[in-house]
């Protein structure tokens, strides 16, 4: 879908419904206050001045600045977690500005099956990605891609320059001190497993892949938990996290 070409403050423009639909948050009032980009990922606030058939016309009124995107390429490999916490995990992972989110079973990961059974949801997972997106003014929409085997994620990673997987048995190397000294990757995968952990099987075959095996200290954290903890410090040490 197309963008604006160019927005600037003090100026109107015209949108069709599905651009507006497309760019904007929902809501259909005059007066409304809205976030949108345009063509070279520069954000702005608007506010809504006239709803008439399939347009709406906006005042621009303030300059945002420029996307807010990492110069990280970061795609995040997630083991299929129970209950709720893979909507929570796309919501945190999209803010901390990761641009693949890679779900995945593995032997002790709960089965999407299982899983839709009791929660019909995963359908929801792009949504889920879309407004957290908006919600942080991102220009890129992470890509949810579909749930896969151990395999198939060790594939999404095969590009990656750095690839990392947290597991809670490593016992010599933290992931502290797997990244001091390095050079800022251009791109890096993540890999999190399940809330029982990967099995020692698996972790050989992560190796094998050419993955860094790291922990993040002693204490067992919740899956989701030590994705957002493994993200946020990845974004700190190669990323644009604390840096304006």
């Amino acid at each position: 879908m197309a963008r604006p070409r160019h927005l600037s403050p003090g100026a109107e423009t015209v949108l069709s419904r599905s651009e507006w639909h497309e760019l904007a948050p929902a809501g259909d009032r005059v007066g409304e206050i809205v976030t949108l980009s345009d063509a070279s990922g520069r954000s702005f606030r608007g506010r809504v001045k006239e709803l008439a058939g399939d347009r709406v016309r906006l005042f621009i009124f303030e300059a945002l600045g420029g996307p807010a995107e990492s110069g990280l390429e970061l795609t995040l490999l997630q083991a299929l977690p129970d209950k709720e916490r893979m909507e929570l995990i796309i919501q945190k992972a999209t803010e901390l500005g990761a641009d693949v989110i890679v779900p995945f079973h593995s032997r002790r990961s709960i089965r999407l099956a299982e899983r839709e059974q009791k929660q019909k949801k995963a359908h929801r997972w792009p949504a889920i990605a879309l407004a957290a997106a908006r919600q942080c003014r991102r220009e890129r929409v992470p890509l949810v891609a579909p749930v896969t085997d151990l395999e198939g994620a060790i594939g999404w990673a095969e590009a990656c320059e750095a690839k990392v997987a947290l597991w809670e048995k490593e016992p010599a190397r933290s992931l502290r001190e797997t990244l001091q000294g390095t050079k800022p990757p251009g791109s890096a995968a993540l890999l999190v497993g399940p809330e029982g952990g990967l099995e020692e099987s698996e972790v050989e075959r992560l190796e094998q892949a050419g993955f860094t095996i790291a922990s993040l200290g002693r204490r067992v954290l919740r899956t989701e938990t030590a994705a957002i903890a493994g993200l946020t410090i990845l974004q700190y040490a190669w990323g644009d996290l604390g840096r304006s």
